[in-house]
């Protein structure tokens, strides 16, 4: 059974481009329906192997996950990797039948990102910038560019020094399928980039050839874990006492330039979302905003 999983892994990492922790998350998932099923054929006597699934084990399985209470958007997602999978076995002619054909996924209540003030942006990218070290340095370059493009903290932690263009102010990351795309980049962060590739990078680097832009005191490549750690700490300084996550910025970038007057098809490229269905959620945030621009410039509207 595993044999086909690996099958399965190999060809979303080479036909889909699809990033190691995505892999990672595929494999988890259906490694952990593997164990399910063999575990019930054991129980049950019958032989473990991918053609003897059906609906009703599928759904038996599903249960098995609520009954351990995973989270409805976690189900979702295990669900929705076994519905690939299954789609992979058929198109290579491994078993005759979809048994996932008819299992529709549980329902996921989606949450609105909440987003940071403009205040609160503020305060946290001034925190850093009170100190003239190398890692103050670094952050304030990482913070302003993250909330100035609107990148993933995976796309941010990837850069090299040579996907950033100081002179024409854009930087060039590769996005979920390594889809490329360019991002233009305002004076301000323009400057704590220069900054801290002139001053700071090079007291980190500490002699070391590495490409990566972002370094952490090792010389090395800062990781994700890493930025979130760094990002934490500037957060709890700055006061906020919101939930701030990597995505926090991405999701304030966006809010905050479609607020500004940005359109939909633009933020969408930016952010390099796939499907304008997965931009759309923003303009939920933006609707107070667009009621308070409404009231203001309506001749008839009440003021």
């Amino acid at each position: 059974m595993r044999n086909l999983v690996k099958s399965f892994l190999n060809y979303l990492a080479i036909e889909k481009g699809f990033s190691v922790n995505t892999i990672g998350a595929y494999r988890n998932d259906l490694d952990q329906l593997a164990g399910f099923i063999e575990g019930t054929a054991s129980a049950k006597g019958f032989k473990a192997d991918w053609t003897s699934v059906d609906r009703n084990l599928l759904i038996s399985y599903i249960i098995d996950l609520k009954d351990r209470n995973y989270s409805s958007a976690t189900v979702a997602r295990k669900v929705a990797a076994v519905k690939s999978f299954f789609a992979f076995l058929v198109a290579e002619r491994k078993i005759q039948n979809d048994p996932t054909e008819n299992i529709s996924s549980p329902k996921v209540n989606k949450s609105l990102p909440k987003p940071l003030s403009l205040q609160e942006v503020d305060a946290l990218l001034a925190q850093p910038a009170k100190s003239s070290a190398p890692e103050a340095m670094r952050d304030v370059a990482m913070l302003e560019l993250l909330y100035a493009c609107g990148m993933r903290v995976s796309e941010l932690v990837d850069l090299n020094v040579n996907d950033i263009n100081l002179k024409a102010s854009f930087v060039r990351c590769l996005g979920k399928g390594s889809k490329e795309r360019i991002i233009p980049i305002h004076d301000r962060a323009i400057r704590s980039i220069k900054d801290y590739i002139s001053e700071g990078r090079p007291q980190l680097l500490k002699g070391k050839e590495e490409h990566a832009l972002f370094l952490n005191r090792r010389g090395e490549r800062l990781t994700r874990q890493g930025f979130w750690l760094i990002l934490k700490g500037h957060a709890k300084a700055a006061g906020i006492k919101k939930a701030v996550t990597p995505h926090t910025l991405r999701h304030s970038f966006a809010t905050h330039i479609l607020n500004g007057g940005a359109d939909l098809r633009s933020v969408q490229e930016l952010l390099g979302h796939a499907n304008i269905s997965s931009t759309q959620i923003y303009t939920h945030l933006t609707s107070e905003h667009v009621r308070h621009s409404y009231d203001k410039a309506h001749p008839r509207a009440e003021k």
